[in-house]
Formats: C-alpha cells, structure tokens, sequence
C-alpha cells in the first residue's frame, strides 16, 4: 500500500470516528438580522413558525400523553416497556421534525443527535435497555410535553398582534422566537454528549462480557473435545500396555508407541490451543513477530510489514493480533486471493492495521465470515473497522484501534 493510499485510509478512519462524536450540540449559525419595523423576510418566518407552534404543540402534547399513559399503564404487562421503548424513539423523529423547522424558519442551526449505538449480538433485552435510558428521546418528550401552553401563548399573540399591534409586530415577533430557539438549544440539541457516552460504553461492556463469555465457552468446547478426549485415550492405552507387559511385551511396545504418538497430537493441540487465547510470542516479540507467524501459516503468500516505534498496550496488541488472524483465515478459507498483505503503522494516538488481498471479493460485515464480531470487538474499545470490498476485488480491510502505551496502561492497573 503507497503512501497515498494509505494516507486516504487514515483520513477516511479519522472521519468516520469523528461521525456524531462531537461535544457541542449547536452550530454556531448567524445571528438574525436586527429587528426593523418593516417586515422582511425573517420576519415573516418568525411570524410562521410563531402560528404554526399552535398545531405543531398539540401534536406533540397528544403524542407524549398518548406514549405514556399507554406505556405506563401497561408496564405490568409484556407490552408496555416495548411500547414504552417505541414511544421513545417516534419522540427522536419529532425531535428531528422541529430542528428542521426551527433550522428552515429561525436560521437555529442544531446538530442531529448521534444513532442510538444498538447492537445485533445484544438482543431484544439490549435494544430495550439502549432505547429506555436514551437522554434525546426523553428530552424530546419534555420539549412536547411543555410546550403546548407556550404553543397557544405564542399563536394567540402573534395571530392578535397581526390585526392590532401592527407597528410593533417586528419587535413581539423577535422576542417570541427567542424564546423558541432558546428552547430547541436547550432540549433538542444532542448538549448531553456525556450520557451518551456512558450509554455507548454500557453496551460495549456488554459486547466485552458477551465475547469473553463465548471465547471461555469455545475454549471449554476444545479442551473437551480435543486434548482432553486424547489424553483420556491414552491413559487407556497405557493401562492396557500395562496390564500386557510380561504376558506380551511386544504388544506392550506397540501400545506405548501408539501412546507416544497421541502424547505428540495432545500437544500440539495445547499448544494451538494456547496459541488461541494468546501466543507466547506476542507477549515476547510483539507485533511483528508474531503476525509474520501468522502470516507463516497462511495458504496465501503474505507480505507483512509493521511500522511501530513503540509497543501498545497488552490488550490492544492482542485485540490488533486476533484481528489480523481471523482476516487472514478468511484469505485462506474464502478469497480465492493469489496474494495478500499485512501493514501495521501508528498515526498519531491511533494503531492502524490494513489487511489486502487480490481475491473474488465481495466480502460484508454480515457474510458470515466473523467479520461482524470483530467490527463489535474494536467498536468496544473505541476502535473502527472498515471493509473495502467490491465484487471482483481487491479486498482492503482497515482496522483502527486507540493507541495506549504500556506505561498508561500498568499506572491503571497500579
């Protein structure tokens, strides 16, 4: 990969983390022009949006009282938290309804709220428990709920002020929306980037635990049915060479022999086992070492060239070793590829990782290949992961990952 190329990686990662990851909720937009007593034209949006707060508020009121009479009452049952959870979210449309309107008629220039951050891995009980503690849906509903008095206030003014207080209609329009975009900044605005947050990192713990809850089930699931089962076997085997070494030695011999020879599998099996849960060698060498390891046993030549000054943290050495192993299998397994690469760099605080190769392509994150589960495993230390794959190749794979250093990460754990 050239340097330009990769260079256009590093600004694609950098743009797609930064995506709704911002802490201010409001744009600096332009201030409205100063009030004349002739009416022009931002004038007159005041003037609409003021009459059109009437209906827009009892919409919004009947749709607050409606979600949580009807959520509420039947909590009790197994309808109302979901039903409470779908009030929430039709609340996040409303919410998006009245920034365009307020964006379009005050010139109020608000951010839209990031994605709620669901998972496919958690579930219904996931979906449910994301949806219930979101912070913009809720604020959504208290903008509704309170909105409605202040709907026919400014209705009734502005459609009286039109037919008598003409004069100073320019002067009570002005004040009257103020008030309406300090209410969009205050409770439509995504300000509470903080709960977000700690909403996003409760669902990637629960990715975190969910994996490790799967990687001890597969471990327990080799151990059982691989070196256990051989080691099983032969400590029959020897049991029975025993019981036939002076009737038959020369059975005896044969027994023992074939015992070695499971001793040897049994083994290796541990030591591929070991392997899996983390490589002796990463732990020595580092990066380097040991993706040329893994490279090694490829079907596909790979080329492997790592760029680093300075060793990450433990965990995300090996998150950026188990990564590049699973892609590199896939290489194996479904590419077709005649060649492949692997380059590993450090772009300021973030661990780059490309896996290429010159396969079939058409690779997705929901093809079944296990690349779904590693783009939740990155996401969940605040990493990225970005598949490159058209139908004929090549196939460019991108994972970004935090860089920690060991020494921030042994004062944590000190």
């Amino acid at each position: 990969m050239n340097e330009r190329g990769r260079g256009a990686m590093n600004e694609r990662g950098r743009g797609a983390m930064n995506v709704g990851r911002t802490s201010q909720g409001v744009l600096d937009g332009e201030r409205p022009p100063p009030v004349r007593l002739a009416l022009e034209g931002h004038t007159w949006r005041e003037i609409a949006h003021l009459l059109a707060n009437l209906p827009m508020s009892l919409i919004g009121f009947t749709y607050v009282v409606t979600v949580l009479s009807t959520g509420g009452a039947l909590t009790v049952t197994a309808i109302g938290v979901p039903l409470l959870a779908v009030g929430l979210l039709g609340a996040r449309q409303l919410g998006k309804l009245e920034r365009a309107r307020a964006r379009v008629l005050l010139g109020v220039r608000v951010e839209e709220p990031t994605p709620l951050p669901l998972r496919k891995s958690g579930g219904v009980v996931q979906w449910l428990s994301m949806t219930l503690k979101d912070p913009v849906g809720w604020r959504t509903l208290l903008y509704d709920f309170v909105r409605l008095p202040w709907g026919i206030l400014s209705f009734t003014v502005t459609l009286t002020s039109l037919f008598v207080l003409w004069p100073v209609l320019p002067l009570l329009a002005r004040g009257l929306s103020n008030v309406d975009r300090a209410m969009v900044r205050g409770l439509l605005s995504p300000s509470d980037e903080l709960e977000r947050r700690i909403a996003e990192l409760e669902s990637d713990r629960g990715v975190v635990v969910d994996t490790a809850a799967a990687d001890l089930r597969r471990i327990e699931r080799d151990l059982h049915d691989g070196a256990q089962a051989r080691l099983v076997n032969l400590a029959m085997g020897l049991g029975l060479a025993k019981e036939k070494l002076l009737e038959d030695p020369d059975a005896a011999a044969a027994m023992v022999e074939e015992a070695h020879g499971e001793v040897k599998l049994a083994l290796q099996e541990l030591r591929d086992l070991a392997r899996g849960i983390h490589p002796a060698v990463l732990t020595d060498r580092g990066l380097d070492a040991a993706l040329s390891s893994v490279a090694a046993r490829c079907t596909v030549p790979v080329k492997v060239t790592v760029d680093l000054g300075a060793r990450p943290a433990a965990a995300i050495e090996g998150i950026a070793y188990f990564t590049v192993s699973e892609l590199l299998q896939n290489v194996s397994k479904h590419s077709r590829a005649r060649s492949a690469s692997v380059e590993v760099w450090r772009t300021d605080e973030r661990l780059l990782v490309q896996v290429w190769d010159d396969g079939r392509g058409g690779a997705r994150l929901d093809s079944g290949t296990g690349m779904a589960g590693l783009a939740e495993r990155l996401d969940a230390v605040d990493g990225l992961f970005v598949v490159d794959s058209p139908v004929g190749g090549p196939t460019t794979i991108t994972a970004e990952l935090p860089w920690r250093d060991r020494g921030d990460e042994g004062r944590r754990r000190s």
